[in-house]
């Protein structure tokens, strides 16, 4: 579809934190405009990961068509380079028959890529990415953070701070090109032929984090424990370097007990939630609202 065609084409993108209740919100924004969700989560991309990720319901993918929602493997490497240029093409192709669509989601990295673009990354040497495993290994997971917030603290704000391999990424992309991750990121912005129009969800901050407690405990009696469990031999996996699993591979290997796993499920839920709005707040492009209030005499 050429440019000028799409130059009436409208992309609404709503992000907030986890469990604002951003899923709900899209689907009424969808059935509004007759329209379909490209997911921009990182984790509901991955078939195999179905509690801990708090996929859409089936009743809501029957009722709405979901793209990249059960897209990947948890054995397959994906990241938000390849989203980005995937998503792009899949958004020329529905804008053919669509004037409004949705993107909805949390990962901030994969909206960025999709709407900015991203450059190739420099080529890292092995010796390079020895050295940085194994003062990894020696130091543990509070050196490798302390690391990157130093050198990228942009990029901090936003990544999975329990994620050993994100991190270990950045710090090895810093110093082979002596630029931080989010400078890598930004050299080449696109210009885009359809027009965006970007919506945040907020809730006070006591009322989110309630709704995080309350999405664990749902996920907990879901059997997320079991879920993890079925996991483990497979924990390498990048997959599931992530805050849901993370915490309770922790317990698994007898580092803590069970009630301690559950609070540091939603500790660690809270701290990405914070983590996400601080990145999400930097755009001054985006109208916030409370998630009830999406849809209300909306126009666009």
């Amino acid at each position: 579809m050429g440019n000028s065609a799409l130059k009436g084409k409208k992309l609404v993108v709503l992000v907030g934190p986890t469990a604002v209740g951003k899923t709900a919100a899209a689907i009424t924004l969808a059935e509004q405009w007759n329209t379909e969700i490209i997911s921009a989560d990182s984790r509901q991309i991955y078939r195999e990961m179905e509690i801990g990720t708090a996929k859409p319901s089936a009743d809501e993918l029957s009722r709405i068509k979901h793209h990249f929602v059960n897209f990947k493997s948890i054995e397959e490497n994906y990241n938000a380079g390849q989203f980005g240029r995937d998503a792009m093409e899949l958004i020329n192709q529905l804008f053919e028959e669509r004037d409004v669509l949705i993107l909805c989601g949390g990962s901030g990295l994969y909206i960025k890529a999709l709407l900015e673009g991203f450059d190739e990354m420099p080529e890292i040497s092995e010796d390079l990415r020895k050295e940085i495993i194994e003062k990894y290994t020696q130091k543990g997971l509070a050196w490798l953070q302390g690391e990157v917030e130093k050198i990228d603290p942009d990029y901090f704000a936003l990544v999975d701070v329990q994620n050993p391999q994100r991190l270990m990424r950045a710090l090895e992309l810093n110093l082979s090109s002596g630029q931080p991750m989010h400078i890598l990121r930004k050299k080449k912005k696109i210009d885009l032929p359809f027009q965006v129009i970007k919506i945040g969800l907020e809730l006070p901050r006591e009322e989110l984090y309630q709704r995080i407690d309350l999405r664990m405990d749902r996920m907990i009696e879901r059997g997320l424990f079991e879920e993890a469990t079925r996991f483990y031999p497979q924990r390498h996996l990048n997959a599931l370097q992530t805050v849901g699993y993370q915490e309770i591979f922790g317990h698994l290997e007898k580092k803590y007990d069970r009630e301690e796993a559950i609070r540091l499920l939603k500790r660690n839920s809270r701290h990405y939630a914070k983590r996400q709005m601080t990145w999400f707040k930097k755009d001054q492009e985006i109208r916030w609202m409370r998630p009830e209030d999406v849809g209300q005499n909306m126009t666009f």
